[in-house]
């Protein structure tokens, strides 16, 4: 079949599905729902999809990303698809103020591609299925009381909590006792230098692996002394966004945390896996609340990775998609074509009846 007859059909839809418990993280922020944009790209048989969840502290909207797609869904269209790299090279120069939504098109291209070339996408890649980190799950901030209540509920070889507190040891100590589970530690950004400093220690003899993003996005001279006197393996999430940032957190961090909606897709995030790999550096890759359809991109790239944090299925109540098995933080994908999932009936229907 010659899909050169065909032109390219987009369409996009709106979620916001249920957490399971309120999420919240250092300064107050708090959500009891995950909004995000699901965009499906056509050509002939084939459709692709991607997800772009909306993270208010980023300043970026489900309706603003429906907004800005809507302005130029035409030109989305009217791409001639040959290769995903040249298709985020056109994306990211017609939406340069909207990355989450050069995600969310980049990865329903990549979808979309896969199953054109019947070959799941980590194998396009050149990939082998083996070595592949078993995932975190995250506790978020909340009573100790709730916290240990979340931990007991889904027993968890690896847990990821959030801190940034004035009570984060005790926290952890209570946590501690009632699970021999791997701790890791995100601040996002909550602590000052000299309360690194002063928690880091505590937290290693408490059996924690690793902080992410202990101080704040900008603070380098901070991070500095940090990465010379830590214990610990430093990551870096808010100070490492764009491709460009990679290179700006070697010898500030250990390692850094890739996420594909910030980045702006799958297409720059491989660019960034190479560029920390040559800067000796680990590489981690983490979800923003995605479904199974953001989850399953994350899923793809867990032969090059070191550490997953991809929970957001199981931190929802509700999914659109299916695709992905959890086993005790082992994930399993299938080996179909592109992100290999199967959109659940409801949103193949309102995808089917709107333009």
């Amino acid at each position: 079949m010659a899909l050169s007859l065909f032109a390219m059909k987009l369409q996009y839809y709106i979620t916001n599905l249920p957490f399971q418990y309120p999420f919240t993280i250092s300064g107050g922020r708090t959500k009891t729902h995950q909004p995000a944009l699901i965009v499906s790209l056509q050509l002939g048989p084939f459709i692709g999809y991607g997800e772009a969840p909306a993270i208010t502290y980023y300043n970026i909207s489900v309706e603003q990303m429906a907004a800005d797609l809507e302005s130029r869904k035409k030109m989305v269209e009217k791409f001639a698809l040959t290769e995903p790299e040249r298709y985020w090279h056109y994306l990211h120069h017609l939406f340069p103020q909207n990355p989450f939504l050069v995600c969310a098109l980049d990865m329903a291209c990549w979808d979309l591609f896969g199953k054109m070339k019947q070959q799941p996408l980590y194998r396009l890649w050149n990939s082998r299925w083996q070595n592949t980190p078993i995932t975190d799950y995250t506790i978020g901030i909340d009573s100790i009381e709730n916290m240990v209540a979340k931990m007991k509920a889904t027993p968890w070889p690896i847990y990821k909590i959030k801190v940034g507190t004035d009570n984060d040891i005790e926290t952890i100590e209570a946590l501690r006792k009632h699970t021999d589970a791997i701790f890791r530690v995100d601040a996002n950004a909550g602590w000052s230098t000299e309360t690194a400093i002063r928690k880091i220690p505590l937290l290693k003899e408490l059996g924690v692996e690793m902080i992410e993003q202990p101080l704040a996005k900008d603070d380098w001279g901070g991070m500095k002394i940090l990465y010379e006197k830590s214990p610990l393996p430093l990551f870096a999430d808010e100070s490492c966004v764009f491709e460009q940032d990679v290179e700006k957190c070697h010898q500030h961090f250990h390692g850094i945390n890739i996420k594909l909606t910030k980045c702006s897709g799958i297409t720059p995030a491989q660019r960034m896996i190479n560029k920390a790999r040559t800067l000796g550096m680990n590489v981690m890759m983490g979800c923003m609340n995605e479904c199974t359809i953001g989850s399953a991109a994350i899923a793809h790239f867990l032969p090059q990775l070191d550490f997953v944090d991809m929970d957001g299925p199981l931190l929802l109540k509700e999914d659109i998609a299916t695709g992905i098995q959890y086993d005790f933080g082992n994930v399993n994908i299938s080996n179909k074509p592109g992100l290999g999932i199967a959109i659940k009936k409801e949103l193949e229907n309102y995808i089917a009846g709107h333009d």
